[in-house]
C-alpha cells in the first residue's frame, strides 16, 4: 500500500478522499507519504545529481589483464596456442603418435593401462615421482605447427618496449611479449620469408614431416628412460627391448578395446631437450640402463680414460727421451775417459 500511494494516481485519489471523514490511524495507515519531502533532502538529491565523475579513463588505455594482441585472445584457438607453447618450454620429453580417430572409449582404456604401467616403474628410477604427471593428450595438429614456429623463431627478449598509456594518462614504456602479440606474429612471418623454415639446421624444419593427419603427445615434465621404456611397452611394444606385458600380469591391457585403440596408435618420432629424434633414437633413450645417472657416469669414465691415455702417453714420449740424452751423455763421458786413461799408461 505504501508503494502504490507513491504514484501520481494514487495522490490523486488522496486528493478527491476527505481525510476527516477517515478516523486518524486509519488516515495515518492510507497517506503515509502523502506529506512533501523536507527541502533540506531535495536540495542534497539535487546537489548529488549535479556533482559530475571525476574518474575519467583515457581514451587508449589498455588494461595489464587485456594486453594487445595480433590474434583474438577470447577465442579457442588462441587459447590452445598458448597452452601449446606453455607445454613445449616445460616438456623436455615428447612423444609424437598419429591415431586413426580413436573413440572415447578406447582413450579412456589407454590411459589406464599407461597409469598402470607408469605407477610400476621403481621410485629411484627418477629424482622425484612424475608417474602422476605423464600424460597423452590430442592435439590440434595445424596449432601445434604454429606453436613449434613461435617457439623456435621468436624470442622475446628481443622485444622492444612501445609506449602505452596508464590509467592516469601518464605514458609508460611495457614490453608485450607474449606469444599472441603482434611481435611474435611479426618474427614468425620474417622466418618464412627468409626460408629458415626449410632449413636443414631447424628443430621445425626436422619435426614438420611428422605433424601430418590426427596426432597425439605424450608429454614427459622430465627426462626419465625409465618411464620412458614403461610408456614404449605399453603404446610401442617392440620385443625384447619393450616387450609388451604378458596376459597373465595384465589382463586389462589384452582387452578388446585396449588393443583396438592401441592398433590405431603409431609412434611417429619424438622432441627430446630440444633435438628432434626418430623411433631408433627414441628407443635408445629408453633403453638407457640405469637412467640418466648411468648414462653420466659412463660419460665421466669416457672423459677420464681419455685423460690418463693423453697423460701416458706424454709421459712416455717424456721418459723415452730422458733416456736417451742420458745414453748418449753415458757416450760421451765414456769416449772421453778413453784417450785420457790411454796418455796416463804411457
Amino acid at each position: 500500500m505504501h508503494a502504490r500511494l507513491q504514484c501520481p494516481a494514487a495522490r490523486g485519489l488522496a486528493a478527491t478522499i476527505n481525510p476527516s471523514r477517515i478516523p486518524s490511524r486509519s488516515a495515518a495507515l492510507l497517506f503515509p507519504s502523502v506529506t512533501a519531502a523536507p527541502p533540506a533532502l531535495r536540495r542534497y538529491a539535487s546537489a548529488a545529481a549535479a556533482q559530475p565523475s571525476r574518474l575519467t579513463v583515457p581514451e587508449d588505455y589498455v588494461p595489464p589483464t587485456k594486453p594487445p594482441t595480433a590474434r583474438p585472445a577470447d577465442v579457442r584457438k588462441a587459447q590452445l596456442l598458448r597452452s601449446y607453447t606453455s607445454m613445449l618450454r616445460s616438456t623436455p620429453l615428447m612423444l609424437i603418435f598419429q591415431h586413426n580417430n580413436l573413440t572415447a572409449v578406447e582413450w579412456a582404456a589407454i590411459r589406464r593401462e599407461l597409469r598402470i604401467a607408469l605407477e610400476e616403474v621403481p621410485q629411484g628410477s627418477a629424482p622425484v615421482d612424475i608417474s602422476s604427471q605423464i600424460g597423452i593428450q590430442v592435439i590440434r595438429t595445424r596449432i601445434f605447427d604454429v606453436a613449434l614456429q613461435i617457439l623456435e623463431f621468436f624470442d622475446p627478449s628481443k622485444v622492444k618496449p612501445t609506449v602505452a598509456t596508464s590509467l592516469t594518462g601518464q605514458k609508460v614504456k611495457k614490453v608485450y611479449d607474449h606469444d599472441l602479440s603482434k611481435a611474435a606474429y611479426d618474427a614468425v612471418k620474417a622466418a618464412k620469408k627468409e626460408g629458415l623454415l626449410e632449413s636443414e639446421k631447424s628443430t621445425y624444419a626436422q619435426l614438420s614431416p611428422l605433424l601430418v593427419g590426427p596426432l597425439a603427445v605424450l608429454s614427459f615434465p622430465a627426462v626419465s628412460p625409465a618411464h620412458l621404456k614403461a610408456a614404449l611397452s605399453i603404446l610401442a611394444p617392440n620385443p625384447p627391448a619393450f616387450p609388451a606385458p604378458t596376459r597373465k600380469k595384465r589382463a586389462g591391457y589384452y582387452d578388446p578395446i585396449a588393443q583396438s585403440g592401441l592398433q590405431k596408435l603409431l609412434l611417429v618420432g619424438g622432441r627430446i631437450e630440444g633435438k628432434v629424434f626418430d623411433v631408433d633414437g627414441v628407443q635408445w633413450v629408453g633403453g638407457i640402463e640405469g637412467g640418466l645417472d648411468s648414462l653420466r657416469a659412463q660419460l665421466v669414465y669416457l672423459l677420464q680414460s681419455a685423460g690418463l691415455g693423453l697423460t701416458s702417453a706424454l709421459e712416455g714420449a717424456g721418459k723415452s727421451l730422458w733416456l736417451t740424452m742420458e745414453s748418449r751423455r753415458s757416450a760421451l763421458e765414456e769416449a772421453e775417459k778413453g784417450p785420457q786413461e790411454a796418455e796416463k799408461k804411457d
